[in-house]
């Protein structure tokens, strides 16, 4: 590792009199260490955990281990504020995390779509609240422990989202919705450092998080298990979705071929629990809500070369044009993929891969690089034949 000399020299320093930082801590490692490397950068530290999720409200356990919004990531974010010498707070964001995430998480779900919360979390629960915060606490600026980097282009005058510098753990992918005014109040400590070296600094540093295990993917559902989750908040709502219910499964020709457990439960490119028998894998390649249907199908009925997508985000450029070359991914574990940027209706983007694309599915995000910077990103809307 480099010595944290060298580490701090990749962190921007503070311009006299405006040092004081509002910090997002998780209650996690990466959070924690970008609060130390904050504070020993020279900056005025402000640690503030937001409170986004209550388990007990679904029948788990409000103290659950290895989650990033529950009691315990809050009681070791305030420890860590304490170890370096930094004043905590805690922001109630439940009510805005349940409307724009958990709501939407469940909608989506019910529209035979995939949503991925942290983008959802990042883009309309997490930044305003933490500027707002900033601001009322006299902080010109916030910081979180993502993965990535953000700079300012002097050629295109405008702010910049980058990969972080190690692809291992880069999470520029759940970033695109950052606007300009966003980005420019935002600083990203870890973006240059290997998850290693953040490791080390923690131990180090003697902080309480430094060996503390990894947040899941989806932080609200404690046991991963996607089913539950969604019928405990039908319950919970008084909602009997017709799509919890068994329906009919297809295959491409549109003959029934089986019976599902509920459409709602279901994502394209899903293999395990489709329950057809046939001679070669069948894979989900389509869901119709409206008739709680799933449409299965063999590995190349995934494959589609166009897709559609909406509610977009455009970072180094206001909009660019047709014909632009770039990489895409379609999903976080997804390898971006060459191709090209099609004419779309204002607010869309349609992409074209050059090779075709395995199991395109609505409700992830599609986000555009150019190597190491950002282009911007959509919500996907559909594979277009």
């Amino acid at each position: 590792m480099d010595t944290l000399n060298d580490i701090l020299e990749t962190i921007p320093a503070p311009a006299e009199g405006d040092r004081r930082v509002v910090v997002g801590m998780s209650g996690g490692v990466d959070s924690s260490v970008a609060a130390f490397l904050l504070k020993r950068r020279g900056y005025e530290v402000i640690g503030v955990t937001m409170h986004l999720w209550s388990y007990d409200q679904v029948g788990g356990d409000p103290d659950s281990k290895g989650t990033c919004c529950g009691m315990e990531g809050i009681n070791d974010a305030r420890a860590v504020c304490h170890h370096i010498g930094a004043p905590h707070y805690v922001a109630d964001l439940r009510e805005d995390f349940g409307q724009s995430v958990i709501h939407n998480f469940v909608d989506e779900y019910l529209n035979g779509r995939t949503p991925n919360p942290c983008v959802m979390c990042n883009h309309k629960v997490k930044w305003a609240p933490l500027l707002r915060k900033a601001q009322a606490l006299g902080a010109a600026r916030i910081a979180t422990g993502h993965y990535a980097r953000a700079a300012w282009d002097e050629g295109r005058g405008r702010h910049v989202l980058l990969r972080s510098a190690d692809p291992r753990k880069d999470q520029s992918y759940v970033l695109w919705g950052l606007s300009q005014e966003k980005l420019r109040r935002t600083l990203f400590p870890l973006g240059g450092l290997p998850k290693e070296a953040v490791r080390e600094v923690a131990r180090e540093a003697g902080l309480k998080t430094a060996d503390k295990a990894e947040s899941q993917d989806i932080c609200f559902i404690v046991d991963r298990d996607v089913e539950r989750f969604m019928r405990d908040r039908a319950r919970i709502e008084g909602m009997a979705p017709p799509t919890f219910e068994p329906g009919p499964v297809v295959d491409p020709q549109g003959q029934r071929v089986g019976t599902h457990r509920g459409a709602a439960f279901y994502t394209v490119g899903q293999r395990r629990g489709v329950g057809v028998a046939a001679p070669a894998p069948l894979y989900v390649i389509g869901i119709e809500p409206e008739s709680n249907t799933i449409r299965v199908g063999g590995k190349d009925d995934l494959l589609a070369r166009e897709v559609l997508a909406s509610s977009v985000n455009w970072i180094p450029v206001v909009s660019p044009a047709p014909g632009a070359r770039a990489e895409a991914k379609m999903r976080y574990r997804h390898d971006a993929a060459p191709g090209e940027l099609l004419e779309a209706p204002d607010g869309c983007l349609r992409f074209r891969f050059d090779e075709p694309q395995r199991a395109v599915t609505p409700g992830q995000s599609l986000v555009l690089y150019e190597g190491d910077l950002v282009l911007g990103g959509g919500i996907i809307d559909a594979a277009v034949p």
